[in-house]
């Protein structure tokens, strides 16, 4: 355990769900701060203790299944139906960000985790795509998707849109080199004689 890691993921939690009442842009930074930043900071702070999702559910905290997990759930939230249940009702919001933050440290601690290495590598390259590709379909929209956030919701829509890109595509795409680099480091044991 790496407790000041760890302290600095949570730390990180109440700035999002402040930023979360700020339109459809701080919506965006709060779900980014939640799977991009805190999410692999509470990983690497609880990896290898028995908070880690790693070690406590070995067979879902797999690098593909994670992956596909947060997708479903960053995707579903994004659905315009949802996000405007959880921009009017406070416990859906709760229930979104917690999803939010459970995929994100169910992705972070599978890739994080020394069996899963290579795989690791490619969870983190798709997810990186598919934040990518999210974020610039919410940015390049013709036309508001999220009515809800006020009167020039096309252009906080597009910040939003920015902000996914930047945030969740750099992110995951940081993260799978890292892990790309590491694994190319990593040198075969030795035949024991």
């Amino acid at each position: 355990m790496k407790p000041p890691t760890l302290v600095a993921g949570l730390a990180l939690l109440p700035i999002g769900w402040t930023l979360s009442r700020y339109g459809m842009s701080g919506h965006m930074a709060a779900h980014m701060i939640a799977v991009a930043i805190a999410a692999p900071l509470i990983a690497i702070g609880v990896q290898g203790g028995r908070f880690d999702p790693a070690m406590r559910w070995p067979r879902l905290a797999t690098p593909l299944p994670a992956a596909m997990i947060e997708a479903v759930i960053v995707w579903g939230w994004h659905v315009p139906a949802l996000r405007n249940l959880a921009a009017h009702h406070p416990l859906a919001l709760v229930v979104e960000q917690a999803s939010f933050l459970a995929a994100g440290l169910l992705l972070w601690s599978a890739v994080l985790a020394p069996r899963h290495r290579a795989a690791g590598v490619g969870a983190l390259l798709v997810t990186s795509m598919h934040m990518t590709l999210l974020g610039a379909l919410i940015g390049l929209a013709p036309r508001p998707l999220y009515m809800h956030h006020g009167a020039d919701a096309l252009t906080d829509q597009q910040v939003a849109g920015v902000v996914m890109l930047l945030v969740g595509g750099i992110a995951y795409l940081v993260g799978g080199l890292a892990m790309l680099g590491r694994l190319l480091q990593t040198r075969p044991e030795a035949p024991a004689a």
